[in-house]
């Protein structure tokens, strides 16, 4: 059987069984048996508590309950409150974003409208919205939101925003003839209604054909509830390192610990000692640490019009490979504006009309006559084409209520979908002249004359080519063109359609929605940084393309394809074409997520933009959904990660940037604590392989956890961008955080680090005091790290990026410091902290041992690094 929108009203009524006088009670009570209620069904939940445990199965997670454990059997309560206030902090965070991630199914509801009006029983009467049933006639008029899907029956200038649906700008002027095309996009479909829309102007009455999830918006919702979200590449990398992590700290820990046995230590104290060693080894602060550094990124990017709602997104951003544009409003200014006019036989840019000449004002004047849009403190009242021309005329000091006023309306022909023309008479003194605007080819055929600086003259085919040549031209660039023609009708003329001839042609005016002037940067920007933009809008191709040529997004025609070729193609065939696509025009939601999908499949990291209710489960699907904050449904927002507070591309380039340095700075702040801990545990190695005593109390171990790693760290971590990282291509997500190199330079780093200390500690042994050496090593520990903080800011030198161009590394290391000096020097610390008092010398040594192995990185920086 044929669709809907390829029946004629009569077959769809006679299909749904339904009369001109509506559906009865009994009627409507078995229709919602078949159908049900008109309502989206909600997908099964999982209960906020389960959601909270459910954040403790993450392996890191796993690994810090652990060694709150550990510290709590070693009696370290003040360790253990600190881990667990930490783990808790996270889980309530991670709860707090997946219930607001679930609301997006809310949000779908409320946009359909809570009363509607239908004919019952030869009755119209106003029905709640989840009561209609397949099969009512609803009743629609200007500002209505529609509820449910339909045919029309009746149109009477109809026009329909569903932008939220089809994401194209431009309200839809609807009809009743039937389509003859078996597959038709969302957008093209004249006939048809849709939840979720609204009435922008006219009014029509529609049969229901389809209520709740079997709507367009309903099977949204279904795709919405189906996309899964997923991991950030840094959340995987942070479960790989946790494994392999948690396997090297076991390995190394039974090790110690069969060591101290066999030299013949007793085993609880071999135990202890290695789990002391574990506790040292696990670096704690690190998940605190990651959430304060995307915290405050975060902040830096809401000041950048970009405001994060999942925190770990941010690091997501500077993986992005593949950025997935809509076009309006975010490409583009989302506002209609006049390019250029065809007046007096030329084309004229829009900002060089010289009202001094008379047929150009006169243009002018018939454009804001033959109006009915308004611009009133910064409000824009009326159609965008419309408001176009009214801001025209304000570009020449022509108010359009001024003008009007000067110039009274006396008769109209409102526009119509079929005539696809507007006519006005207004009073011009003593004459009363007729205006008509309108489609080029509707109008032409009515043209008689032709005015120009030189008078008026009978039209010639000549005339003729020349008005469809630069029509065609225009519209080639995705320009819409309207043509305005006048002439003098009687004074008290009762006007109709019939007399909209003989017309005399004044000028073409021809408009678009214009690139925002900073999308071609940001392109360019894009591509030079290796990440592949791409556009994707429910608007048509001719238009689609000319936008993407001016911001440098496509060069070939074959960069550019629509919808229902997409169909035509399988998800591996998909796969393989999407590298050579820039542009998809008059796409559906469900073309959406098989671009975003094909492009996952080939290992890409996928920004998706949107504002619609369309692109809810695109934003889902995606590894980055960004939201319009200014168009944006709320929909959209809510199955987004990010949103933009300007609607603006840009914007997005600039939050990659702020997510590449911001990765950059965790994997440093990671190094740093992963290098610092392996020099500590290559001092304790060392110590049991030789049978020395150990190094470090396990006060010590607290101390050098809680704060020479969480402060420098955490500096690190907010270490200013580098300007160059948009130069570089997008990290591979598939590479992890602990491989060769990374692992290499954290080995060679804690062993200088190991080697201070070890030589400390023989120094504090050659005393002969035991406490003497454990207080040395632990401080010259402590201090070397502190340095080691201003080492891991970049792979770069230090004096490269800028001594003082961190200031909370600086902060870090102050305050590290004081804190060592009060616990080696205040007497009621000293005991505490179980160290023994160091003479000068002493001092004057781990000082200098603690800068050795700042002095060698930097050394290895300055005279290699900067070569690369």
């Amino acid at each position: 059987m044929s669709e809907y929108h390829q029946q004629s009203s009569v077959e769809v009524m006679k299909v749904l069984d339904v009369t001109n006088q509506g559906l009865s009670d009994y009627d409507v009570q078995r229709r919602q048996e078949v159908y049900g209620y008109n309502e989206l069904a909600e997908g099964k939940r999982t209960s906020t508590v389960a959601v909270f445990f459910g954040q403790f199965k993450d392996l890191l997670v796993i690994i810090l309950l652990i060694a709150a454990f550990i510290s709590f059997l070693l009696g370290e309560v003040e360790s253990t409150i600190v881990i667990m206030i930490v783990v808790i902090l996270n889980a309530i965070l991670g709860t707090v974003q997946h219930v607001k991630a679930e609301q997006s199914l809310d949000s779908l509801k409320t946009l359909t409208s809570p009363v509607a009006k239908v004919m019952r029983d030869n009755r119209i009467m106003e029905i709640s919205s989840e009561d209609i049933v397949v099969g009512d006639l609803l009743y629609l008029d200007a500002g209505d939101y529609i509820s449910a899907d339909g045919r029309l029956l009746e149109s009477y200038n109809l026009h329909i925003n569903e932008s939220s649906l089809t994401g194209e700008s431009l309200a839809v002027s609807k009809s009743t003839t039937p389509i003859k095309e078996e597959h038709v996009t969302l957008g093209d479909k004249k006939n048809m209604v849709f939840t979720g829309s609204f009435v922008t102007n006219g009014r029509g009455t529609v049969i229901v054909t389809a209520i709740g999830m079997e709507t367009e918006i309903g099977k949204i919702a279904n795709l919405l509830d189906t996309a899964k979200e997923k991991k950030t590449p840094l959340q995987v990398s942070l479960d790989h390192f946790g494994e392999k992590l948690a396997l090297g700290i076991t390995i190394i820990c039974l090790a110690i610990f069969t060591i101290d046995l066999f030299r013949g230590r007793e085993l609880v104290d071999s135990f202890m000692f290695a789990v002391s060693l574990a506790v040292a080894a696990i670096p704690e602060a690190l998940s605190s640490i990651i959430t304060i550094v995307l915290a405050f990124g975060t902040q830096k990017m809401a000041k950048e019009n970009a405001i994060i709602r999942k925190l770990y997104a941010v690091e997501s951003l500077g993986s992005v490979s593949v950025i997935c544009s809509d076009k309006t409003g975010t490409l583009t200014e989302n506002k209609m504006s006049v390019q250029h006019v065809y007046v007096d036989q030329k084309v004229i840019p829009y900002d060089q009309l010289h009202v001094e000449n008379v047929i150009e004002k006169k243009l002018l004047l018939k454009a804001l006559l033959c109006n009915d849009a308004l611009e009133r403190d910064h409000k824009e009242i009326g159609d965008p084409t419309e408001i176009a021309l009214v801001k025209l005329g304000k570009q020449y000091n022509l108010d359009e209520l001024i003008v009007r006023d000067h110039y009274p309306r006396v008769a109209e022909i409102p526009f119509d979908s079929d005539r696809k023309l507007m006519t006005t008479v207004n009073q011009f003194n003593q004459q009363s002249i007729m205006i008509t605007k309108g489609a080029v080819d509707v109008l032409l055929p009515r043209i008689l004359k032709v005015e120009t600086s030189k008078g008026i003259f009978a039209i010639t085919e000549e005339h003729r080519k020349r008005i469809e040549e630069i029509n065609r031209d225009f519209s080639m660039n995705g320009l819409r063109v309207l043509a305005i023609a006048y002439k003098e009708v009687k004074k008290n003329l009762t006007i109709d359609v019939k007399i909209e001839r003989d017309l005399i042609f004044v000028g073409l005016i021809a408009m678009m929605d214009p690139p925002r002037k900073e999308s071609k940067a940001a392109v360019e920007s894009c591509i030079n940084a290796g990440i592949k933009p791409v556009m994707i809008t429910g608007d048509h191709k001719i238009t689609a393309t000319a936008i993407a040529k001016q911001i440098g997004l496509v060069n070939e025609p074959s960069e550019v394809i629509e919808g229902y070729e997409i169909e035509g193609l399988t998800d591996q065939q998909l796969q393989e074409k999407v590298q050579d696509v820039s542009v998809y025009a008059r796409v559906t939601p469900e073309h959406k997520i098989r671009i975003v999908k094909a492009w996952q499949e080939k290992g890409h990291v996928v920004a998706m933009t949107g504002d619609g209710v369309n692109d809810g489960p695109a934003l889902k699907q995606a590894d980055i959904g960004v939201a319009m904050g200014i168009t944006g449904t709320e929909v959209a927002k809510d199955a987004s990660s990010m949103i933009l507070t300007d609607d603006n591309f840009s914007t997005i380039v600039k939050a990659i940037s702020n997510g590449r340095s911001m990765y950059t700075n965790i994997k440093n702040a990671i190094q740093f604590l992963l290098s610092g801990n392996a020099g500590a545990i290559f001092a304790v190695l060392y110590a049991t392989v030789l049978g020395l005593p150990v190094p470090f109390a396990p006060v010590h171990l607290l101390f050098i956890n809680l704060l020479t790693d969480s402060l420098p760290a955490i500096a690190i971590g907010l270490e200013p961008h580098n300007k160059n990282t948009m130069k570089d291509k997008p990290r591979d997500i598939h590479t992890p955080l602990l491989n060769k190199t990374f692992t290499t330079q954290v080995v060679l780093e804690g062993l200088l680090i190991a080697i201070s200390t070890i030589i400390a500690f023989r120094m504090g042994l050659s005393t002969g005091d035991t406490l003497t050496a454990s207080t040395m090593a632990f401080a010259t520990l402590c201090l070397s790290r502190l340095v080691h903080g201003f080492n891991s800011r970049s792979r770069e030198s230090i004096f490269t990026i800028g001594v003082f161009t961190n200031k909370y590394t600086w902060f870090a290391f102050l305050i590290g410091f004081l804190c060592l000096h009060l616990v080696l020097f205040v007497p009621s610390l000293t005991g505490v902290f179980e160290v023994a008092s160091l003479n000068g010398v002493q001092l004057g040594y781990i000082y200098i041992l603690s800068f050795m192995p700042f002095l060698i990185n930097q050394w290895y920086k300055v005279l290699f690094v900067r070569r690369k």
